[in-house]
């Protein structure tokens, strides 16, 4: 009975519900599956308060996470938490990224894309011996 008394006590201290972050991490949309958002958890992709943390880490209101999506990073406020995976609208309120992230993510779309124009880009496949040449350069 003691064990029920606890349980209510603690549910009374916190409104927010606690909730793993890779559950989180899928819940605010940023990775399609939960699997994969642990992944991302323990590959080191994610940090939690600037630190490398487990999936299992429960995600507390105005904690900061910084994490991968792609090439881009972003670093993002926690300003609620829920559960469950709810609609996108939804899921873009349980977070703010940060003036720093936006600045930083916009300024590497600009330079993947003007290095994008240096790049070579053939009108058609190189036939066999155009191919030939480009391993032999490649191997020198």
């Amino acid at each position: 009975m003691s064990k029920k008394n606890n349980t209510n006590a603690d549910s009374d201290h916190s409104s927010e519900p606690k909730v793993r972050l890779d559950k989180w991490l899928w819940a605010a949309r940023f990775y399609k599956t939960r699997a994969l958002a642990r992944e991302m958890v323990q590959g080191g992709k994610v940090h939690y308060n600037g630190q490398r943390t487990k999936a299992s880490k429960i995600v507390e209101v105005g904690a900061t996470i910084k994490l991968t999506q792609g090439v881009d990073e972003k670093l993002v406020k926690v300003l609620k938490v829920l559960e469950k995976r709810q609609s996108a609208p939804i899921a873009q309120t349980l977070y703010q990224e940060t003036d720093a992230s936006i600045a930083k993510r916009e300024e590497n779309a600009i330079a993947r894309k003007n290095n994008s124009f240096f790049a070579p880009h053939p009108d058609k496949k190189p036939d066999k011996k155009q191919r030939r040449e480009l391993l032999k350069m490649k191997s020198s």
